[in-house]
C-alpha cells in the first residue's frame, strides 16, 4: 500500500506490542532501532539518560541496548564526554538503502537540469513515520539556492513535499495520517489546517502543491507526487529555493508544470525499468494451448 500506516514513535507501554497485537514483532530489536533513530541532524552526541528520555524506556534498559549497539559497531562511546554517536556500521546501512534505489539514477539528470533552468533546488522525497525524508537532491550552481542533502528530514504539514505526499494517498488513509499528524501537534495542526486545505484542492486542480512560506518564511517550494507503477509506494519531488527567486506566479505558471512533466516522464521511464526486470512475457508458454483453437 502506498500510505503504509506510520509507526509512530516508541511510548512508555508499547511493550505490549510483541505479546498481543503482533507476535512476530521483536521488542528488542525494535527497542535497538529506536535508540538509532534517536541521532538527528544537530544531535551528534546522546547520553544514556537523553536516549532514555527521548525513547520512554528504562534507563538500565537503554544501557543495555547502547552497549549491544556499541559492540556491533552502529554506535561508538566517548568515555570523556559519557555519551555515544553513530559509528560508520550505520551508514553502510544507508547507503545500501540508496544504491539499491534505482530511481535516483534515473531522476538525478532530470532533476539537476530544472535545477540548473530554476536557480533552486530539486529533491526526491519519501514518507519516514510522520515526516518525510530526502533520497536525493540537486542543486543549481547559483549560491543561492537551498542545500538540502540526502537523509535529510522535513516536517509533513508545512511543507510542499508532505502535502503532496498526503495529497496523492487515498482518502481513507489520508484521514489515517492526518488524525496522527492531529494527534502529535494539535498547535501546528491548526495552525496548518487553512494551506493544508488549499493544497488538496490545488494538487485535485493543477497536479502539485506549494508551499510559500509556511515551512520558513524565506522559502517557497512547489512538489508533485510520484506514484510508483507497481503502487508500492508513494514519492515526491519538490522544487525548492529562497523566495525571492521562486515566486508565486513562477512556481504555477512555469515551475509547476516543468515538474509535473519531469514526473510524468520518471513514471514512464520506471514502468519501462519494471518492464525489464520482468523480462520478455512475451516469451512465456500459453498457459491454455487450446484456448484460441475453434
Amino acid at each position: 500500500m502506498p500510505g503504509r500506516q506510520p509507526d509512530g514513535p516508541m511510548r512508555r507501554g508499547d511493550d505490549q506490542h510483541d505479546g498481543v497485537r503482533d507476535r512476530q514483532f521483536v521488542t528488542a530489536l525494535a527497542r535497538g532501532l529506536e535508540i538509532l533513530r534517536c541521532f538527528r541532524p544537530g544531535r551528534r552526541l546522546l547520553g544514556n539518560g537523553e536516549l532514555a528520555a527521548r525513547t520512554g524506556l528504562p534507563k538500565p534498559t537503554v544501557s543495555r541496548l547502547t552497549h549491544t549497539l556499541t559492540c556491533l559497531g552502529y554506535l561508538r562511546h566517548l568515555p570523556a564526554q559519557g555519551k555515544y554517536e553513530l559509528d560508520h556500521a550505520v551508514l553502510s546501512l544507508g547507503y545500501a538503502v540508496l544504491a539499491n534505489l534505482p530511481i535516483r539514477h534515473i531522476a538525478r539528470p532530470l532533476m539537476q537540469d530544472l535545477a540548473d533552468y530554476a536557480n533552486c533546488s530539486v529533491s526526491l522525497a519519501a514518507r519516514d513515520r510522520l515526516e518525510m525524508i530526502y533520497l536525493e537532491s540537486c542543486r543549481s550552481r547559483s549560491t543561492v539556492s537551498l542545500r538540502l542533502d540526502a537523509g535529510l528530514h522535513m516536517p509533513m504539514l508545512s511543507t510542499s513535499i508532505g502535502r503532496a505526499f498526503l495529497a496523492a494517498l487515498p482518502e481513507p488513509e489520508r484521514d489515517y495520517f492526518h488524525r496522527q499528524l492531529r494527534e502529535r501537534d494539535p498547535a501546528e495542526w491548526r495552525r496548518q489546517q487553512p494551506t493544508l486545505a488549499q493544497s488538496l484542492l490545488d494538487y485535485r486542480e493543477c497536479g502539485y502543491c506549494l508551499s510559500l512560506g509556511d515551512w520558513k518564511r524565506n522559502v517557497h517550494g512547489v512538489a508533485a507526487p510520484l506514484l510508483m507503477p507497481d503502487d508500492s509506494d508513494v514519492l515526491v519531488v519538490t522544487v525548492s529555493g529562497p523566495a525571492f527567486s521562486l515566486r508565486r506566479r513562477q512556481l504555477v505558471e512555469d515551475i509547476g508544470p516543468r515538474l509535473l512533466y519531469l514526473v510524468r516522464h520518471l513514471q514512464e521511464e520506471v514502468q519501462r525499468e519494471l518492464c525489464r526486470e520482468a523480462g520478455p512475457t512475451w516469451l512465456l508458454p500459453d498457459p491454455d494451448p487450446q484456448r484460441d483453437l475453434p
